[in-house]
C-alpha cells in the first residue's frame, strides 16, 4: 500500500516536471521566436534605408479630373494642401502633371489648378505621388544646357551643364538631389543661380537610377557618394571654376556635408547651401521608425545592422557605414566654410532639429533660415519669391553674384 503511494507520488513529480519543462520550452521557444521576429523586421528596416527606390510610393490619390476646367481633385494630405507649384507623378498614360494653385479645399479632399493639358482621351490613374520638382526635364528651363558626363570612380556620371547668363562664369554651382529622386530635382535652383552668374552643374550620382551603380548597389547614405560630387569639384576646376557652391536636398545635403569633409578640393569650395538636409542619420531614420510604428528596440538593432561590419555586408553588401561621421553637429568644428541652411519645422521626412543644432552649435558659419508649414524638400514651392531670394542674398553678401548690370 505504502509502496503504491510512493509510485503515485513519483508519477505525479514527473508529470509536473514535465509540464514544467514543457512551458519552459514553449516560453523559451516564444522568447527565440521574439528576437528572430525582431532581428528580421530590423534587417528589413536597415535594408530598405540603403535600398534605392525603384518605383515612386503613392501619397495621394486622384479622386477626379475636370477636363473642361481643367483641374483636378485630390485626396487632402499634408503636402496636397500647400499653396505654390508642384508636379504629380500618376500611374496611367501621362507620367508627370504640373499642378498650380489651391482652388477649393474640404474636409477630406484638395481641388488644384492643372498646369499640364489633358485632354479628353488621356487615362489617369488613381494612385499618385505629390512631389516639389515641378521641372521634370532640363528641357522644361528654357535655359541653355548641354547633356556632359563626370568622370566618377563607378564611371561617367550623367549631368546637365547650365552655362553662366553673365558673368565671369568662373563661380559654379553643384547641384546634387536627395535620396529616391534624380537630377531633375534640382531644376529649381538654376534660374536663380544663372541670374547671380554661376554656371550650374546638376549631378548624378552612384545607384541613383541615372549613374553607374557601385559594387553593392546600396546607398551609403552619403558616405560613398561624395565621391562622385568630389570628381564633379574636378570636372568643374577643369572647365574653368574657380569657386564652387555645393547644393544639396535632403540626403544631397549629407552627401555634400561629407564632401567638404573629405574632398581634397576644399580650397576651391566658397559655401554650401542645404535644403531640408540630412544632418543626423540617428535622428533621421529614428523619426521615420516612429512614424512606422516600429519599436525602439528594433530600430536600435537596425541602426547596429549598418555599422556593424558583419551585419552591413548583409545589408548593403559592402562597407560598414559610421554613423558616428554622418553625424555633422558632433563634427560642427571641422567645419570651415559658410552655409545656408534652409528647413521647415514640419518637414515630415527629415526632422529639422540637427539643422537646428547645426546652426547653434557653428553660429559664425550657418545662416539658418526656418520654415514653419512648407514640408520636405518644397521650400521652393511654397515660398519661391523667399526661397529665392534667401540665396541671392546669400550669394550677393559673400561675393558669390556677378554684378548687376
Amino acid at each position: 500500500m505504502r509502496g503504491s503511494r510512493h509510485a503515485a507520488t513519483d508519477r505525479a513529480r514527473v508529470r509536473v516536471r514535465a509540464r514544467v519543462l514543457e512551458a519552459f520550452v514553449v516560453a523559451a521557444a516564444a522568447a527565440a521566436g521574439i528576437v528572430v521576429g525582431g532581428t528580421l523586421v530590423a534587417f528589413a528596416v536597415a535594408r530598405k534605408a540603403v535600398t534605392p527606390a525603384t518605383r515612386r510610393i503613392a501619397d495621394t490619390e486622384v479622386l477626379a479630373i475636370d477636363r473642361s476646367a481643367q483641374t483636378i481633385t485630390l485626396r487632402r494630405t499634408l503636402d496636397t494642401v500647400l499653396p505654390g507649384r508642384y508636379g504629380l507623378f500618376v500611374n496611367g498614360a501621362r507620367e508627370y502633371l504640373k499642378l498650380g494653385a489651391v482652388l477649393s479645399s474640404s474636409g477630406d479632399a484638395v481641388t488644384r489648378k492643372l498646369l499640364t493639358h489633358v485632354g479628353p482621351a488621356e487615362r489617369i490613374g488613381r494612385a499618385a505621388s505629390f512631389s516639389g520638382w515641378y521641372f521634370s526635364h532640363a528641357d522644361e528651363l528654357h535655359l541653355p544646357y548641354q547633356e556632359v558626363a563626370v568622370p566618377s570612380p563607378v564611371g561617367p556620371c550623367p549631368a546637365w551643364l547650365f552655362p553662366a547668363g553673365r558673368g565671369s562664369a568662373e563661380t559654379w554651382a553643384i547641384a546634387v538631389h536627395g535620396r529616391g529622386t534624380t537630377r531633375s530635382e534640382v531644376l529649381r535652383a538654376v534660374p536663380v543661380f544663372r541670374a547671380a552668374g554661376l554656371t550650374t552643374l546638376a549631378v548624378s550620382y552612384r545607384n541613383d537610377g541615372q549613374a553607374p551603380r557601385s559594387d553593392s548597389g546600396r546607398y551609403g547614405l552619403g558616405a560613398t557618394e561624395w565621391r562622385d560630387v568630389e570628381a564633379a569639384i574636378a570636372y568643374a576646376r577643369a572647365h574653368g571654376a574657380r569657386r564652387i557652391v555645393l547644393m544639396g536636398w535632403s540626403m544631397g545635403g549629407a552627401i555634400v556635408l561629407q564632401t567638404i569633409l573629405r574632398t581634397e578640393h576644399a580650397d576651391a569650395v566658397a559655401g554650401l547651401i542645404l535644403d531640408s538636409p540630412v544632418v543626423d542619420w540617428r535622428l533621421v531614420l529614428g523619426f521615420q521608425a516612429r512614424e512606422l510604428r516600429v519599436p525602439s528596440p528594433v530600430t536600435h538593432i537596425a541602426l547596429r545592422q549598418l555599422t556593424m561590419p558583419s551585419w552591413s555586408r548583409v545589408v548593403r553588401s559592402g562597407d560598414a557605414i559610421s554613423l558616428d561621421d554622418l553625424d555633422i553637429v558632433s563634427h560642427a568644428d571641422e567645419l570651415a566654410h559658410p552655409i545656408l541652411l534652409l528647413h521647415s519645422d514640419d518637414d515630415g521626412f527629415v526632422p529639422s532639429e540637427a539643422s537646428h543644432g547645426l546652426a547653434e552649435a557653428r553660429p559664425d558659419l550657418v545662416e539658418l533660415v526656418s520654415y514653419s508649414e512648407a514640408r520636405h524638400t518644397k521650400l521652393w514651392n511654397y515660398d519661391e519669391e523667399r526661397w529665392e531670394g534667401s540665396i541671392r542674398s546669400w550669394l550677393g553678401e559673400r561675393g558669390l553674384a556677378a554684378p548687376v548690370v
